[in-house]
């Protein structure tokens, strides 16, 4: 069964292209049949206007028409299509996606921060670690700041923030919202145990693969702060060439790394594994729960 998801973020909208089917133990594997990426930068506008242009309005629109073609070529039944927090912040969002599904028949619904942390959750990928350790999933996007905190099992909180890496590139993160995320973080983490964290995002998965860990083994707090300081010493120009980075990645890598930084450091964890999962793997998972459901009650 193939399955697709549509996630509009702030710097980027993703299509991802899914194969769901039973393996040996009757568990589902989601292979990834394609995924592409755009990098619209909607949280430039919005973050700056609290409006998105028509040139940016009219880029999504083309894109989401291209995305159309691509799910029609493969035949894709089943879609679930979210728009994140740069769509959440503009005064004209509605009207463009409602101007997206005239146009392109798709329907792509405005997700709050907390749905945006429980379809991360989604992925679940802490159920397969050591259930005697806790596990704090970091996801990083150009508007804001996904926490979801897991423990002997159970889900313990999902928080958001409006700490992104564009917001950050616009001087829009004001003191009083770090100290937000930081009080929550040492109130609820209080007497937790020894934490683990878990990133999503493209810029932890970028680190990683600068990084040459093997998968499976995770990165230190240490090294998130080296890179920190060796991609800081440089302009976007240089790290586009150095390390062979899109441009709307070299500008995002340094305040994603920030706030990595300084989650890991008020959570008290040394490291983080990087399973290079995010928002639309999570979309994909939700999708085909609520269609085994809907099976169910047929």
């Amino acid at each position: 069964m193939k399955l697709a998801a549509i996630d509009i973020g702030s710097n980027a909208a993703r299509l991802l292209i899914s194969e769901a089917s039973p393996n040996n133990t009757g568990k589902m594997d989601f292979t990834k049949v394609n995924l592409v990426r755009v990098p619209l930068r909607l949280g430039f506008d919005v973050f700056a206007t609290q409006m998105i242009s028509e040139k940016r309005a009219t880029c999504l629109i083309d894109t989401i028409r291209a995305y159309k073609l691509l799910l029609d070529v493969y035949e894709v039944k089943y879609l679930k299509a979210c728009a994140t927090s740069a769509m959440r912040d503009a005064q004209n969002g509605m009207a463009i996606l409602t101007a997206v599904r005239e146009q392109t028949g798709i329907d792509i619904k405005i997700i709050s921060g907390q749905e945006e942390a429980s379809y991360i959750y989604e992925n679940h990928v802490a159920e397969n670690l050591d259930s005697s350790k806790s596990y704090l999933y970091i996801d990083v996007g150009g508007g804001s700041t996904e926490l979801t905190f897991f423990s002997k099992k159970q889900l313990i909180f999902k928080e958001s923030f409006n700490i992104g890496t564009i917001r950050l590139l616009h001087n829009q993160v004001p003191d009083s919202s770090w100290q937000q995320m930081k009080d929550f973080l040492k109130n609820n983490l209080r007497g937790a145990g020894p934490v683990v964290a878990i990133g999503s995002g493209g810029n932890i998965n970028k680190v990683f693969s600068l990084s040459k860990r093997k998968e499976g083994k995770p990165l230190s707090l240490e090294t998130l702060k080296e890179y920190h300081k060796e991609f800081s010493s440089f302009s976007v120009e240089e790290r586009i060439h150095i390390y062979n980075l899109r441009e709307d990645r070299a500008d995002v890598i340094v305040p994603a790394l920030q706030i990595y930084v300084n989650v890991m450091r008020w959570a008290d964890t040394p490291e983080i594994f990087v399973p290079k999962i995010g928002l639309a793997d999570g979309l994909i998972h939700a999708l085909h729960a609520e269609i085994a459901a809907a099976t169910v009650q047929l």
